[in-house]
């Protein structure tokens, strides 16, 4: 069990890892560094120089090999597929261990869902190359990965804590932390959304946007999920009122969902379960320097820092929400 546990420590902190890259990738425009995929140019490795490929495939003519943004990436595929490869082994111990200590069938499937869960981030990481970054499969993609944190940190929270052999989903703090999940991952793919339609800097001022506090917005163009194949999506393709409906959206939703989260792990401080307490303060803490990262991308211009840093906290605090609910589910 031991074994396991470190095993699941481990793929939770390259989970974590390979999505905070993955933001550095896409934030520093390298996720068309390498125009194929799997390979780079054609090769496992970067190429050196930038003629002999061409040469090698006229059609890579159009992207001029960018050393720098095409190891990121790579070093960004690496490290999934070193997660992928990762999953697999812990598949393969929990079928090992499970079976011998008879856990519960849905204790062993959320591991199990990883498999396919892991092979379908694969499609969509070759789906964003060759979509051409294609905001709807990009913020798919980010949804995946975290979703794959989510999985791996629930399973080692049923190691270190225990599963829930009998959820309490009756008690108050279970039912909001459940809405606090939903609200949250919404408000994640509306961060993926506007990361994806370059709309992060659609609005430079806070708390108003254009100074005003209902600015131009063309919210119909702004949310159209597939328009088409073809087109490359790099540095976005709408126009100003649809980005500054995107961008405002997700100002609105991060009010929205900090003012619930706050509530739940304000109302969650009160229990005598440490675990619980230890996982509300966690979300407080997560809260306050989200909403200061938030504030300091639009006033300071996108600092790439702070911009991998926003994705950072935003995936800390999905890992605190699900401690609260894997605490709240155990202990309330």
């Amino acid at each position: 069990m031991n074994a396991e546990r470190d095993i699941g420590w481990v793929l939770v902190a390259l989970a974590l890892t390979v999505i905070v890259f993955g933001a550095y990738v896409r934030l520093s425009d390298a996720g068309l560094g390498c125009p194929d995929w799997p390979g780079c140019y054609g090769r496992l490795l970067v190429p050196e120089t930038e003629a002999p490929v061409h040469l090698e495939n006229p059609n890579w003519s159009y992207r001029p090999l960018e050393q720098g943004k095409a190891w990121r990436e790579m070093v960004h595929r690496y490290l999934a597929s070193t997660l992928g490869l990762g999953i697999i082994v812990l598949a393969l111990v929990v079928f090992r261990q499970g079976r011998a200590e008879n856990r519960p069938a849905a204790e062993r499937a959320i591991v199990y869902l990883l498999v396919p869960l892991v092979v379908f981030q694969g499609l969509l990481g070759m789906w964003t190359v060759t979509l051409l970054l294609k905001p709807l499969v990009v913020s798919a993609h980010l949804l995946g990965g975290l979703t794959t944190l989510a999985l791996l940190w629930w399973h080692l929270l049923n190691r270190l804590r225990g599963p829930v052999s009998e959820p309490r989903a009756e008690s108050a703090t279970a039912k909001w932390g459940a809405i606090g999940l939903a609200l949250l991952v919404f408000q994640i793919f509306l961060g993926g959304w506007t990361s994806t339609n370059y709309a992060a800097l659609a609005c430079t001022d806070f708390p108003t946007c254009h100074g005003q506090w209902w600015p131009q917005m063309d919210f119909a163009e702004a949310f159209v999920l597939w328009r088409g194949l073809g087109v490359n999506y790099e540095f976005g393709v709408l126009e100003t009122p649809a980005r500054t409906a995107i961008h405002y959206s997700h100002r609105l939703g991060a009010a929205v969902t900090a003012l619930v989260l706050a509530a739940i792990a304000i109302g969650a401080l009160r229990a005598a379960a440490a675990p619980l307490v230890r996982s509300a303060w966690c979300i407080l803490a997560a809260l306050t320097v989200q909403i200061g990262l938030g504030i300091t991308n639009v006033l300071g211009g996108l600092p790439l820092a702070v911009a991998v840093a926003h994705n950072a906290v935003a995936a800390l605090l999905l890992m605190s929400v699900l401690a609260l609910l894997h605490a709240a589910r155990r202990y309330v």
